[in-house]
């Protein structure tokens, strides 16, 4: 069995019943199930929400995203060996210790197989909820070159780069193109303010004014309880993206949720504090591959400037990058998942059929 088999990159075509389109997003499928469906595995499995919630099945991929393209690799690999895996076993981790410290609930109702959620329809805010304790990155980019205000907070002089900063910063930007918020551009991941989100709460999809509060108040203490944990790992939590959405409790009230993903290499900077505190950068995060492309193509300007989005296609659709290359992401990605949760990432042979079994076994999803 080759290496390539063992990666799932295409997860959209699984037999699993469904009376909608499969949507397919960079990483993960979704398949919204068939009311009757939702509404038995709610009856049976006893799941805490309204017996007419829809629900879906979330699948995950190896599929590897960066500079927003998909990358392959020689041999046919089209993804990361034990990506999907270690992203989902690290959300896993995080929602469950958020959940233990009486944080805020998920999306996720259950977990037939590690690639694999069933979770409950979410209406998303539309907000990416960034926060960051180090300066680097995109931000660092834009302090070289004189910018001193980050979503309406004044940076001091004088930072350095990959230096912690003065306090922790909520850096928000917009999920997806937003239309007709006055100041706020139409188009998506742009930076906003919190007097942005103030005076247009409802189009960032929020309930009410004060959900404002709660939203920054569950990205603190989320951010914070990972920092924690992985500080006792030496690990550094150098910055994060979180998404929040509203689902309804089984009283039908609706409750503001962490979705999506928290705290993963995917989502979040990770570096080495040993090696932090020798001066060095050691990413154990989807970072590492980003400054790994940058490295490989002779013109990084293509990854960097939006303006050049056929070239970056281009590029990835074309450039089968060394397979060696990928397996570095493998086993930074299952180094720090392990780490994190104490457990093994176990490679499947042929993940596809594993998760076809289950579902059809046990949860009766499959024709």
């Amino acid at each position: 069995m080759s290496l390539a088999d063992q990666v799932l990159a295409v997860n959209d075509d699984l037999p699993i019943r469904t009376d909608k389109p499969v949507h397919s997003g960079k990483v993960r499928s979704v398949y919204w199930l068939t009311e009757a469906d939702s509404r038995r595995l709610i009856e049976e499995r006893g799941y805490d929400v309204p017996a007419d919630t829809p629900l879906a099945i979330m699948v995950i991929s190896d599929r590897i995203s960066a500079f927003d393209c998909i990358w392959i690799g020689e041999g046919g690999m089209r993804g990361v060996p034990g990506k999907g895996a270690a992203l989902n076993a690290v959300s896993n981790h995080w929602f469950k210790l958020f959940k233990e410290n009486g944080l805020a609930d998920s999306h996720i109702l259950d977990i037939p197989h590690p690639f694999v959620w069933i979770v409950q329809k979410a209406q998303p805010v539309m907000i990416e909820a960034i926060c960051r304790q180090y300066i680097t990155g995109s931000m660092w980019r834009a302090y070289e070159k004189g910018e001193r205000e980050f979503c309406g907070i004044e940076l001091p002089e004088g930072l350095t780069r990959d230096s912690k900063l003065p306090e922790l910063l909520q850096t928000p930007s917009t999920k997806g193109i937003l239309r007709g918020i006055p100041g706020v551009p139409e188009a998506d991941d742009v930076n906003i303010t919190r007097r942005n989100i103030e005076d247009n709460f409802s189009a960032f999809n929020f309930k009410s004014a004060d959900d404002i509060g709660l939203y920054e108040k569950l990205l603190i203490q989320g951010f914070d309880l990972i920092t924690e944990a992985l500080a006792k790992l030496d690990q550094i939590f150098v910055d994060t993206k979180f998404e929040f959405g509203y689902v309804k409790d089984k009283a039908g009230n609706d409750k503001l949720i962490y979705m999506d993903e928290v705290g993963t290499p995917d989502s979040s900077r990770i570096w080495d504090g040993e090696e932090y505190r020798a001066g060095k950068v050691v990413e154990n995060s989807k970072e590492g591959f980003r400054q790994l492309l940058l490295n490989h193509f002779t013109d990084p300007d293509i990854l960097l400037n939006k303006e050049r989005m056929d070239e970056r296609e281009a590029l990835a659709r074309d450039n089968e990058l060394p397979s060696e290359v990928l397996m570095q992401v493998s086993q930074t990605y299952i180094g720090i998942a392990e780490k994190i949760t104490g457990e093994k990432i176990v490679l499947s042979d042929n993940p596809k059929a594993e998760i076809i079994d289950i579902l059809k076994s046990k949860y009766q999803l499959v024709d």
